[in-house]
């Protein structure tokens, strides 16, 4: 926990007391203010994660072309893939640093906001809570905040969907999907399903999180992942959104 503290907790709140005091005494641009600094501080972290994630899709198909090869020899075709991401300079675990770094973040950035705001504790509490229509130690009373936590959340999972792992399913003929259910479905067949549960739970378990959550800690939310949207696009463009945009416009011209 002293290392938490030392590395995380005091960092956070003595730079979010500067900022405050930078910025006039207005905690919710202090907020959005150190959002965008820890994120310009991990983009040494989610760079590579994000170029990793990038050439995975980029080599889908050479990965699918292995399991139809060693459908029948799991460990083989373990061996071939590490091969592959070996071969392509890709770690498949890039993106999990980023990910507990950010979470390791959140839950700072939570008891920051107990520990010295709502308990009345340290000079933070001269700054100005009230930002719009908000109290920043309170949940939004008007539930803007996390809808847009949800909304937002929802949009990043879309676009990190890449348009072939959308599109591929409709090109397969019924008689081909019939056979792709004969061999080895069962793990793949399972790992896409989670992952199309998880492109919409995420978003709903954030929205639901964000409800109770102090409002200023839904405002670093909302402003981190508007973040890595705009990182997501400049990377890779608008990724599963084009399938998305595509898909509602052909229901709406068929």
């Amino acid at each position: 926990m002293s290392i938490f503290n030392t590395l995380l907790y005091q960092p956070i709140l003595k730079v979010l007391v500067y900022l405050t005091h930078l910025l006039g005494g207005s905690f919710g641009l202090a907020i959005i203010a150190l959002t965008l600094l820890i994120r310009l501080v991990l983009i040494p972290l989610t760079l590579p994660a994000m170029k990793s994630a990038q050439k995975m899709k980029e080599l889908k198909p050479r990965l699918d072309e292995l399991k139809k090869k060693h459908a029948k020899d799991k460990r083989q075709l373990q061996i071939e893939q590490l091969n592959l991401y070996k071969e392509q300079g890709i770690n498949p675990a890039a993106g999990c640093l980023p990910t507990i770094v950010q979470f390791a973040i959140l839950i700072a950035m939570y008891r920051v906001f107990i520990d010295f705001i709502q308990n009345g504790n340290g000079e933070s509490l001269m700054a100005n809570m009230q930002f719009f229509w908000l109290d920043l130690s309170k949940p939004d009373r008007l539930h803007i905040l996390p809808i847009l936590a949800g909304a937002t959340q929802l949009i990043l999972s879309q676009m990190l969907m890449t348009a072939k792992e959308h599109h591929e399913a409709k090109e397969l003929t019924k008689e081909a999907q019939k056979k792709e259910k004969t061999k080895g479905e069962d793990t793949q067949e399972m790992a896409e399903t989670l992952q199309q549960q998880m492109l919409y739970v995420m978003p709903v378990m954030t929205g639901l999180i964000a409800w109770n959550l102090p409002s200023g800690l839904a405002v670093y939310w909302v402003v981190t992942t508007i973040f890595s949207l705009v990182q997501q696009y400049i990377m890779s463009g608008p990724g599963g959104l084009a399938t998305l945009q595509a898909k509602l416009l052909r229901r709406q011209h068929g």
